[in-house]
Order: C-alpha cells, then sequence, then structure tokens
C-alpha cells in the first residue's frame, strides 16, 4: 500500500501529463457508469438525448444552430487571472488595456463575479472600469459590486461612496439589489437599513426618468399589447436610454409578453433609439425566463449572438436559478450547455448545483443529468467531488445504485473519499426507493465501517426518510439514536422532529420539544421561523394563548420577527389576553424595531378589551420608528 502512494505521487509530481491522462480516463468512467444507467433508463436513442437542443418544448437538438460552436476571441479568464495574482498597480492597469483582452460589459460583469471572495481587488477593479477604461459604467455594474461584496464589507465607507457616484451618474438600484442588500443590512444594523431605503426613496423621488418609466410600466401592464398602444407610447416623447429600457422591463416582470413586445417596439416603433444593447438584452432575458415566455426567451439570446453580445455570467446565474425554481429543467441544461459553449462558462459548483437540482424533483430526467455530466467532462476539466457528487446524487434519486456505487468507487481512486454529503444522497435514494433497512445499514453500520462518522445532516435525511414513509415511530427510534451517539441537534432536525409531532396531532408535546431544545444551552440551536409558525398556528387552533405568548417571547430572544396571523376571537382569548396588562405583555412580540407583524398583533385584539393599551403601545414605537420600509 505505501509503494502504491509512493508510486503515485512520483507520477503526479514527475509525470503531470501523464496523471492528466489518468484523470481522464477516470472521468471516461465515470461517464460510463452514468451512460449505463441512462441506456438502462430509456430505449430512447443515446445520441437524440446528448446533443445540444433549443427547442422550447422538447429536448431534441438543434445542431444547425448558426451560434452553437463559435470561437471567441475574448479572454475573460486572462483577464481575470491576471487581477487574481497581482496586487493592483499601474502594471495591473495596462495589462487590462491589452488589444488581446477586450474589455466588454460582459466580462467585467465576470470578472467582478468570480472576485467576490477578493474585495480589495474586486474594488479595485470596478473603480478603474468606471474611472479610466473606455466601457460605460452601467447600472449592473453597480448593483454587482453592491449585492456581492460592498455591503459585506466593515467599515461601509465604500458602499455609501459607491452609492453616491451611482445617483451622481443618474443610476437606480433595481429592485432585486435593493431588497437583497437591504436585508442582509437589517440583520446586523437598522439604522444602516433605514438609511439605504432613505436613499433609495430619495434616488427615486429625485429620478425623473424612473417616474416615467414606472407609469409606463403600469399603463402597459392594463392593457393588451396593441397598435393603440404603440401609438400612445410614440405620443409621449420617452426619454429612451439603456436604464429607461432596462427599468421598463423590469416593470414588467409579471407581464413578460408585455415586456418582449416593448422590446421590439423600442428599436422598431420609428424611436430615436436605434438598437439593443448588452445591458437591455440581458435585462429582458431576466424578464423572459418563464414558463409563459420560453420561445421569446430564446429567440432574444439567437438575436443577441447575431448581434456579437453576450449573456453575462450574472444574468446566467439568476436565470438558471429561475429555470430551476420553476422546475424548467430542461431550459436549465439548455442555458448550461450554451453557456459552456461560450466565454463565460459555468464554473464546477455551478455544475455541481444544477445537478442536485436536476435530481430534487420526484421523478428527475437521467438523460438530462448525463447531458450536464457530459459537457462537463468535454470541457477538459478534471471531475470535481462536487461534480462526482452532482453524478452519484442523480443516479441514487433514480434508484441506480449500483452505478452509484462505481461513481463511488472513480470519487475513491481519484483521491475524494465519500463524505457525508455522498452517503446522505445514498440514504435519501435508498428511503426514496422504500428501501429502508438498507438506508439504516449505511447510517449505522456502513459509515463509520469507511471511516466516516455520520453527522446530524445524514441523520436528518434518515429519519425524514422513515417520517415520509409512513413510519414515524422509527423515525422517533432512529432520532434517539443518534442522541445516544452524542450527536447535537440543529435547525433542520429540529423543524423535522417539531413536524413529526404535529402530523400525529401531539400539538402540546411539540411545544414542549421546541422550547427545550431551544433552552438547552448545550444544543445552541436557533428555530427557524417557519418551526415557530407551525406550532404557533396549532396551538391557537386549540386555544393555548400562554403557549403561544412563550413562543413568540423565544421568537423575540433570536430576533425573529414577531407571528400572529391568526385573529384571537371573543371567546377564550378576549377573556384571557384582553386586559390592558396582556397588551403589554405582547410588546415582547416586537423585534429591535417596529416589525410588519406588529399590525398582526394589533388586528388579533380587535375589538377586545385590551386594544386601547395595545394602541398606546403601538403609537409610542411608531413614534420611535416614524419611517419604516415597507
Amino acid at each position: 500500500m505505501k509503494l502504491y502512494f509512493l508510486l503515485k505521487t512520483l507520477i503526479i509530481t514527475h509525470f503531470p501529463l501523464l496523471s492528466d491522462t489518468v484523470a481522464m480516463y477516470r472521468s471516461k468512467a465515470v461517464m460510463s457508469s452514468l451512460r449505463n444507467a441512462y441506456s438502462k433508463f430509456s430505449n430512447r436513442s443515446y445520441l437524440s438525448r446528448v446533443e445540444v437542443g433549443f427547442s422550447s418544448n422538447s429536448s431534441s437538438s438543434s445542431i444547425n444552430s448558426p451560434w452553437q460552436f463559435r470561437f471567441f476571441t475574448s479572454k475573460p479568464e486572462s483577464m481575470l487571472q491576471l487581477v487574481l495574482e497581482n496586487d493592483w498597480s499601474k502594471q495591473v492597469a495596462e495589462g487590462l488595456r491589452k488589444p488581446d483582452t477586450p474589455l466588454t460589459h460582459e466580462t467585467a460583469i465576470y470578472v467582478l463575479r468570480k472576485l467576490a471572495k477578493h474585495p480589495e481587488k474586486a474594488y479595485s477593479f470596478l473603480n478603474w472600469v468606471i474611472r479610466e477604461s473606455d466601457l460605460t459604467p452601467t447600472s449592473p455594474l453597480y448593483s454587482t459590486l453592491l449585492r456581492m461584496i460592498l455591503v459585506q464589507q466593515r467599515p461601509m465607507k465604500r458602499f455609501w461612496t459607491t452609492l453616491a457616484d451611482m445617483e451622481q451618474g443618474g443610476f437606480c438600484l433595481d429592485e432585486e439589489t435593493y431588497k437583497t442588500v437591504y436585508t442582509l443590512l437589517n440583520r446586523e444594523s437598522y439604522k444602516d437599513a433605514t438609511a439605504l431605503a432613505r436613499f433609495q426613496e430619495r434616488l427615486l423621488e429625485d429620478n425623473a426618468m424612473s417616474v416615467v418609466a414606472d407609469s409606463v410600466s403600469a399603463s402597459v401592464s392594463q392593457r393588451d399589447w396593441s397598435c393603440e398602444v404603440e401609438r400612445e407610447l410614440q405620443g409621449m416623447k420617452l426619454p429612451l436610454s439603456d436604464n429607461f429600457v432596462i427599468r421598463v422591463l423590469k416593470g414588467l416582470k409579471e407581464h413578460p409578453l408585455k415586456a418582449f413586445s416593448f422590446l421590439r417596439w423600442v428599436v422598431g416603433g420609428g424611436c430615436c433609439y436605434n438598437k439593443h444593447s448588452t445591458v437591455t438584452y440581458n435585462a429582458a432575458l431576466r424578464v423572459l425566463a418563464g414558463p409563459s415566455s420560453v420561445a421569446e426567451f430564446w429567440s432574444v439570446v439567437a438575436e443577441m449572438k447575431e448581434a456579437g453580445h453576450e449573456v453575462d455570467f450574472d444574468t446566467y446565474v439568476k436565470v438558471s436559478r429561475q429555470f430551476q425554481m420553476c422546475r424548467m429543467m430542461i431550459e436549465a441544461v439548455k442555458l448550461y450547455e450554451f453557456m459552456t459553449n461560450g466565454p463565460f462558462k459555468p464554473s464546477v459548483e455551478d455544475c455541481g448545483l444544477l445537478l442536485r437540482s436536476l435530481s430534487a424533483g420526484s421523478n428527475p430526467d437521467l438523460g438530462l443529468g448525463y447531458r450536464v455530466s457530459r459537457k462537463y467532462v468535454s470541457s477538459g476539466k478534471p471531475l470535481s467531488k462536487a461534480v462526482y457528487d452532482g453524478i452519484h446524487g442523480y443516479l441514487t434519486s433514480v434508484g441506480r445504485f449500483g452505478e452509484a456505487e462505481e461513481v463511488m468507487k472513480g470519487m475513491r481512486d481519484a483521491g475524494k473519499d465519500p463524505d457525508n454529503v455522498t452517503y446522505s444522497q445514498l440514504v435519501f435514494g435508498l428511503c426514496k426507493a422504500k428501501r429502508l433497512e438498507e438506508a439504516c445499514g449505511v447510517v449505522v453500520d456502513q459509515m463509520e465501517a469507511d471511516g466516516c462518522l455520520p453527522d446530524v445532516k445524514t441523520w436528518t435525511v434518515l429519519i425524514r426518510g422513515h417520517f415520509e414513509n409512513g413510519e414515524a415511530d422509527k423515525a422517533f427510534a432512529c432520532f434517539e439514536n443518534m442522541v445516544e451517539k452524542g450527536i447535537g441537534i440543529d435547525s433542520g432536525l429540529l423543524d423535522v422532529m417539531v413536524g413529526m409531532f404535529l402530523s400525529q396531532n401531539r400539538v402540546e408535546e411539540a411545544c414542549e420539544f421546541l422550547k427545550e431544545k431551544v433552552r438547552n444551552a448545550n444544543n445552541n440551536v436557533k428555530a427557524w421561523r417557519s418551526t415557530y409558525k407551525g406550532v404557533i398556528d396549532k396551538l391557537n387552533e386549540i386555544k393555548k394563548g400562554e403557549e403561544v405568548l412563550d413562543l413568540v417571547g423565544m421568537m423575540k430572544k433570536q430576533n425573529h420577527t414577531a407571528y400572529a396571523k391568526e385573529r384571537f376571537d371573543d371567546g377564550y382569548h378576549a377573556t384571557k389576553f384582553g386586559t390592558g396588562e396582556d397588551a403589554k405583555m405582547l410588546e415582547v412580540r416586537s423585534s429591535k424595531y417596529y416589525p410588519p407583524s406588529f399590525v398582526d398583533v394589533f388586528l388579533a385584539f380587535y375589538g377586545v378589551p385590551g386594544l386601547k393599551a395595545l394602541k398606546t403601545i403601538f403609537l409610542r414605537r411608531t413614534r420611535m420608528n416614524p419611517y419604516r420600509p415597507e
């Protein structure tokens, strides 16, 4: 064995090419396992399933696309490496100006996203882009920097400076970026979150363009698109610009076909706006990435390519996420293949995430998983742990356990030992196949024998698997087994356990279990807000008001916004909690600032004796916080 590892080290050190060849053969072996599983799974032609396609309603190929196998001259990776491998200097700035690395909006977005873990370099890069390069600054560039990098930095001087630069340049924060940044700030500092809300409100009020764009979006959204709508827009003499078009498109996100019509009208309606830019095209793609407008989405992609524009990496990440959330998995795979053929290739993590998303459905399409894996391998990259896990998870989710074992063997041969993620996937697949005894054997016996002790996540998969298969008693037994092994509970498992109690109408036991685990200092667990919500709903149904208030107090201590959707009726709750003193008790429901759910508390006491005292508390807190963003 020692000789084996010595030879392996010598090969890797002195014969890197041979090492790469070995890695390539391992990749082929794993792909062979996946292909074999796929061929057993489907009688359809192998080639018809692995070809890249762009049809909106099938997974068939469209290999005659004029831009599918296009070669690219830009080198975003070389630009990224230049910034990553050197401290920022005049030499780096000069290197970025080289003619063989042309700077485009798409390249700038790609480099910014890849520099997310290097905030100093990201800030220096964007500062150079805005102040020294020939590239015109755009709202997406600013938004990417704010959302991914600057909001995480302390102190926040650069964050506010960048916002001031945006204001001076006439840019606005888009709604998605504003909500993301506001949420992140609000977790740490209500003062900063409120300042951002006020800044955004002032920015929108002072920006006449945004006011006109919002009115156009509202008008178009209320009517069917027609020649009359086009004539009205023509007569409005709109201040057409990239920022204006982007804002109107985002205002029509709930009406993607109308957004598409507006996109077409802007350049074909006799306006002075001659052609779309890469930022307007990418904004349109984010709006069109839905079930009702997928054909329009791909038509815009084709039009972009003909015009020499690219789907920027930020758009890819968001659109891929939208497709996956809508379970439009064929489109998500086609988009992955499309981006892999271009200059802004998805990362290893993107491939693994897509594979896991594909395997998460109730009836995964193994052919789609094979297409993603095949495209990844064809790019020449060695299989990473994330991709091994993605392929393994896909096979276990469709019950192909023999091929999944071959993938695990390939992982070990490549020096990537299976861990809790890998075994959790196996346990999940076995539970899904109702092979519960085998799943228990993996957790209790096999993992320890393989030198990988199961963690709380793996136990959670096993417990949930038993519960979802109607074996609640065995699920509780698994939990006791886990506790005996000294493994602590976490938020996810706590939610599962509480759900099991509630499913058996053991509401008070669920409440006591929740309180015990949260209050136990050894657990150091913070229950999810949804966990509290489920118990509070059930307690309200059986009129356990004191227990509700107890849980609300715990929520406050854990910095959760209070939950009180159920009205207190005129019977039990009015007599028990309808006094002024009890209204004061509900002040505990308030978080660090006046939260939206305080309105629910007010409504809950509507018409009962405690309303007067509650009104006093309500007004006092409103005066303390005269401005609260919606």
